[in-house]
């Protein structure tokens, strides 16, 4: 399925089921949700990197619209839901100050592998016990997505692009666990390290060799 969808290219990645707050200040893009409210339409948020927009990007529904400002400018909240592709950027948009694309839709397989999710949960709860970092998922491990912790692996913004990108949840879990099995190693060597670094210059109790 395509459509056209009015956009808000920013430099992040939202992830679908991602609740997202924004302050929305630049004339064009408060006029962007004001009609997107007004007719209970979603936009896209297409993500830039480098100041270069790429093709990927999720969906975003307005749920709320917290605050209106006496300038105009307003706090709202959104959520993510479907991945798109841009086919086309539609510039000029008539009587719109922003931008809008064409846009497909591309079939998202959403069912993993069971076992191999477990084996990215572990690797990111052994990787939060590295960091000192305490987080709740707040869903029982069988019902998590790749989705829902791929902001919390320590992924490069680039990463987490090309993992948007991907359009099967198998394909994510793979993706997700490699990453983990580069990272946690090197987490490890440096807090050995770090405890070497400790030990430096202190009396140490070592064990001769008989040679």
């Amino acid at each position: 399925m395509t459509n056209f969808i009015p956009i808000f290219p920013l430099g992040i990645v939202v992830y679908p089921g991602e609740n997202l707050n924004l302050h929305i200040f630049e004339p064009k893009y408060k006029q962007l949700i004001l009609d997107c409210n007004k007719e209970k339409k979603a936009f896209g948020i297409p993500t830039v990197i480098g100041k270069r927009m790429q093709d990927y990007g999720s969906l975003a529904e307005i749920t709320e619209i917290t605050h209106v400002h006496d300038n105009g400018e307003m706090d709202i909240k959104t959520t993510g839901s479907e991945v798109f592709r841009v086919l086309e950027l539609i510039k000029k948009v008539p009587d719109k100050l922003y931008t809008g694309a064409i846009v497909h839709y591309p079939e998202n397989y959403r069912q993993g592998s069971s076992d191999i999710m477990r084996q990215v949960l572990s690797g990111i709860r052994e990787l939060h016990k590295f960091l000192k970092v305490n987080k709740d998922f707040e869903k029982a491990d069988i019902e998590i997505s790749t989705y829902d912790v791929a902001h919390h692996v320590g992924f490069s913004l680039m990463e987490e692009y090309e993992l948007l990108s991907l359009m099967h949840e198998r394909q994510r879990q793979e993706y997700l666990r490699r990453h983990l099995a580069k990272v946690i190693p090197l987490l490890s060597e440096l807090e050995q390290l770090k405890e070497k670094i400790k030990l430096n210059g202190h009396f140490k109790n070592l064990e001769g060799f008989d040679i």
